[in-house]
């Protein structure tokens, strides 16, 4: 062919693989190194050999030769959006279970260097639930003294038996009852939280008692809750 032709053939070339091969596929390397020979049988069933990945078995394994004929390596067939989004989420899926792997082990590392040992982890449980116990005992005051400031207004308000009540003394009544209403709720709150920190301390006991005995970290699973070593 002439030369001036050259160019021409080339052109034409490359606008048959942006027709026929997809753009990720233009896109894969070209190959184990120079000298290989790509070789496949396509779907017609023609045996075809390039010096590249053959476009037309991109979906088959194609065999890679030296120049003597001898195998080099097998060149894997390409995979299908499809496939390449199965092997993304799998992917995926191992980096998020590695990620929470190395989680685990940080946290029991950080958790046997809080507590070396179960008096350290007993005095850590009475510190938070002393906290709570506080609290509990300044609602239970509030509430005694929210009874003492209801009893005269319930006594003046016999007085007016069978008869609407003086706006002042009804809104009295009214927000004496509001307070109590949100003392009693709170103290429920506060029962529930020293119920949920005996659990969190128990179960991180439970753990802890296998790590010292020498249980590896990150071997015993998910820690129910939020751990110390998060708070």
């Amino acid at each position: 062919m002439p030369l001036i032709n050259r160019p021409r053939t080339a052109h034409r070339r490359l606008l048959w693989l942006a027709l026929t091969v997809p753009a990720w596929a233009l896109a894969q390397p070209a190959g184990p190194g120079p000298g290989a020979i790509y070789t496949c049988v396509d779907d017609r069933g023609r045996r075809l050999t390039a010096d590249r990945p053959i476009p037309e078995c991109l979906a088959k394994e194609q065999r890679v030769l030296n120049r003597d004929g001898s195998l080099r390596t097998i060149h894997p067939p390409t995979l299908t959006a499809e496939e390449r989004a199965v092997v993304e989420a799998r992917k995926r899926r191992e980096a998020e279970a590695r990620a929470a792997q190395q989680e685990a082990v940080r946290r029991d590392r950080t958790l046997m260097l809080r507590f070396p040992d179960e008096a350290a982890h007993a005095k850590a449980r009475g510190d938070a639930l002393d906290t709570v116990r506080l609290a509990i005992t300044t609602s239970e005051k509030r509430l005694q003294s929210l009874a003492q400031e209801r009893r005269p207004l319930l006594a003046e308000a016999e007085f007016y038996a069978g008869k609407p009540l003086p706006p002042k003394l009804q809104a009295a009544l009214d927000g004496n009852e509001v307070a109590t209403a949100a003392q009693q709720s709170a103290m429920l709150t506060q029962q529930a939280e020293l119920e949920r920190i005996n659990r969190l301390y128990d179960a991180e006991l439970d753990r802890l008692r296998q790590l010292w005995a020498g249980a590896r970290p990150g071997s015993l699973g998910p820690m129910p809750g939020n751990g110390a070593a998060a708070r």
